[in-house]
């Protein structure tokens, strides 16, 4: 498998790292692939690249750095040399295009690749070239959600695919209570509070939820809203927003990445964890926030209305702009002690788990890989 691993950051990393694991309960070795490196330090600004008290992937032969394609060789000259069955490759990025391309017929291996989005989040000129590239160089794809699929489909009709789900992110550690999560950061238990979490970037919408909260906040003074993650754009520009508003004692900025041994406090003193994102796929939050029992309140973006079932995991809003979003949420305070919430997740952890996952994907690994019929 060929993908970021910890202590890399981020939430592929994460993914790559928890299905491994699950594809060695299904009896399957998998030959971890890691990176390196992924990105110029000039890009990443000064933000740390590595996880803190992150565990590392266990020992492996390789070591891809992306931005140095003699790296990419020696990688794939060693994956050939392993006569593995087949090769699955995370992929969210055109960036990648080129490393599938060489590593596919250098190694000589059937490669499959793990879709998380088949358009990069931000332009990348060329971007349509390098689809057809990865196209060129693709076995079989694995999609996380159907959206993606079509979107695939779409532009390569014979393509092979299995869409499947974001598997549930399970707890790493025991979870507060409510009053001392939010003790601990400084919020009253009285208050009603919304989470925005995870890395934030244009298209998570977060200056339409400050808006949003604007119109809350006439309603309902009680709300308080707690951003928490990494800041890919320049954080002054929200903190400016909610100052412009009139809210910013209403909102907890707690820029920097969250290391996985604090989500569990920021989810304990959550009402509800809010996606106010103008396009999107799936998303890793939703799955960590129902991990920790935690309902979402999303815009109707991508699959994010098939992940969040309306009035029984969360709350899907059908309209656009800050007074939509502002109504949903809330609709959601209104309406939630009257709705099966704390059910309906559960009902999510049971079917959405890593082994129903890691099996159905291993039953298509082995069709790709030509080694079952």
């Amino acid at each position: 498998m060929l993908s970021p691993f910890p202590p890399l950051k981020g939430g592929i990393a994460r993914f790559s790292s928890r299905l491994v694991h699950a594809f060695g309960e299904a009896g399957r070795e998998v030959l971890p692939a890691p990176f390196r490196r992924l990105w110029p330090r000039w890009l990443m600004k000064g933000r740390p690249a590595l996880e803190p008290e992150s565990e590392p992937m266990r020992a492996t032969p390789f070591s891809l750095d992306l931005m140095n394609p003699f790296s990419w060789l020696k990688v794939a000259f060693g994956l050939r040399a392993s006569r593995s069955d087949v090769l699955l490759l995370a992929y969210w990025s055109a960036l990648l295009a080129p490393l599938c391309a060489v590593v596919r017929r250098v190694s000589g291996l059937k490669t499959v690749v793990l879709l998380h989005n088949f358009t990069s989040h931000e332009s990348i000129p060329g971007e349509s070239m390098l689809k057809r590239l990865l196209v060129a160089s693709s076995d079989g794809w694995i999609t996380l959600s159907r959206s993606v699929e079509s979107e695939l489909l779409a532009f390569a009709p014979g393509a092979h695919t299995l869409c499947l789900f974001h598997p549930l992110y399970e707890r790493q550690g025991p979870m507060p209570s409510r009053s001392e999560a939010r003790k601990r950061l400084g919020l009253a238990d009285t208050s009603r509070v919304v989470l925005f979490f995870g890395y934030v970037r244009e298209y998570k919408g977060l200056d339409l939820l400050l808006e949003a909260m604007q119109l809350v906040l006439d309603r309902e003074p009680l709300m308080r809203l707690v951003v928490a993650g990494e800041f890919m754009i320049d954080a002054s520009v929200f903190r400016a927003q909610a100052e412009r508003l009139g809210i910013a004692g209403k909102v907890d900025f707690r820029e920097g990445y969250v290391p996985a041994g604090e989500v569990a406090v920021l989810m304990a003193a959550a009402d509800a964890v809010v996606l106010p994102y103008r396009s999107a796929t799936q998303s890793g939050v939703v799955s960590l926030a129902f991990g920790h029992g935690v309902p979402v309140i999303a815009c109707n973006a991508g699959d994010l209305a098939v992940q969040v079932e309306h009035r029984r995991t969360g709350w899907i809003i059908g309209e656009e702009g800050a007074s939509a979003l502002a109504s949903g949420i809330l609709d959601f305070f209104n309406e939630r002690d009257r709705l099966p919430f704390e059910q309906g997740i559960e009902e999510f952890c049971r079917t959405h788990s890593w082994n129903e996952f890691a099996g159905r994907a291993t039953r298509f690994l082995e069709r790709c890989s030509g080694r079952v019929a």
